[in-house]
């Protein structure tokens, strides 16, 4: 059975994700995904939240964007998270939006390297590796964590968008994560990429998740809504982006990603959305139902 998830976001105030969390916990909903958007609300403080305001639903953080962040630190929180809540927190990692970086000064000269140089030393942490290394931007000093995770977890997914990202999550991830901008071609373009990556990196054996994100709107104004939020983010012009409709046209196009490669699907509300609560039991609900 495919995963199904929905997104909070961080367009919503902070206090409103208990309530979602209630309505996710009761309608059955597999994931609650969380992001850590500059200047909104942090991944893991809400992250945290989401997951001791319920019981059963996995909370994803997609995602923490690493030059905000040590690697020291990512791990030491993720490892907090998987122990209090084993086999329910999924966390992303990846670049993040390089304006925002730039904001607060945290914006590198080569993100990709960054990227890579924080994914190996924080697997190697989760792992209970003692890590020393001294990369360009990730430097660790005989560095192991007193808690690593005992108990079943996700791994670290990396989010990614060009070419090389891709390949570098297949060489250096667990997952990839893919935005709302991703459509069925894109898919399957992002899981050769990521195959690539595993290849060149001999890592060819095991699971390696798609997750992918797919821009939803429902109700009698779906397809405006669909449409302005496409044109705000300047993908209007891409054809078959986004889904707007009742709960058949929504699985239908959830179908299509996972035909295409992707192995878990992540509902996304427009910004707009009316009902946060109400697209949560229409994905639990309605949608969850229709999709094998």
């Amino acid at each position: 059975m495919t995963p199904l998830g929905a997104v909070f976001r961080p367009q919503l105030a902070p206090e409103r994700l208990r309530a979602v969390c209630d309505v996710a916990e009761g309608a059955g909903l597999e994931e609650l995904w969380l992001w850590e958007d500059c200047f909104r609300e942090g991944g893991i403080s809400t992250a945290a939240a989401a997951l001791a305001w319920t019981e059963r639903v996995r909370v994803g953080v997609g995602l923490l964007p690493v030059p905000l962040r040590n690697v020291a630190i990512t791990a030491m929180e993720a490892a907090s998270l998987h122990r209090m809540f084993p086999g329910r927190a999924i966390l992303g990692v990846g670049h993040g939006v390089q304006d925002w970086m730039g904001q607060v000064g945290a914006r590198v000269e080569s993100p990709l390297t960054l990227l890579r140089e924080h994914l190996l030393a924080l697997r190697a942490l989760l792992g209970g590796e003692r890590v020393t290394v001294d990369g360009r931007y990730v430097k660790l000093d005989d560095v192991a964590l007193d808690w690593p995770p005992d108990g079943p977890q996700s791994g670290v997914l990396a989010g990614a968008t060009g070419p090389r990202s891709l390949r570098l999550s297949g060489e250096a991830a667990d997952g990839t994560l893919l935005t709302a901008a991703t459509d069925a071609e894109g898919v399957r373009r992002a899981r050769q990429l990521v195959e690539e990556g595993r290849a060149a990196a001999g890592r060819e054996a095991g699971p390696h998740p798609l997750v992918v994100y797919l821009l939803t709107a429902t109700g009698p104004d779906a397809a405006a809504r669909l449409r302005a939020e496409l044109v705000d983010e300047g993908l209007a012009s891409v054809p078959d982006l986004g889904v707007a409709g009742d709960a058949k046209a929504v699985a239908d196009a959830v179908a299509r990603l996972v035909e295409a490669g992707a192995d878990s699907v992540v509902l996304q509300p427009t910004a707009d959305e009316p009902d946060p609560e109400g697209f949560v039991r229409f994905t639990a609900e309605e949608v969850r139902p229709l999709v094998p």
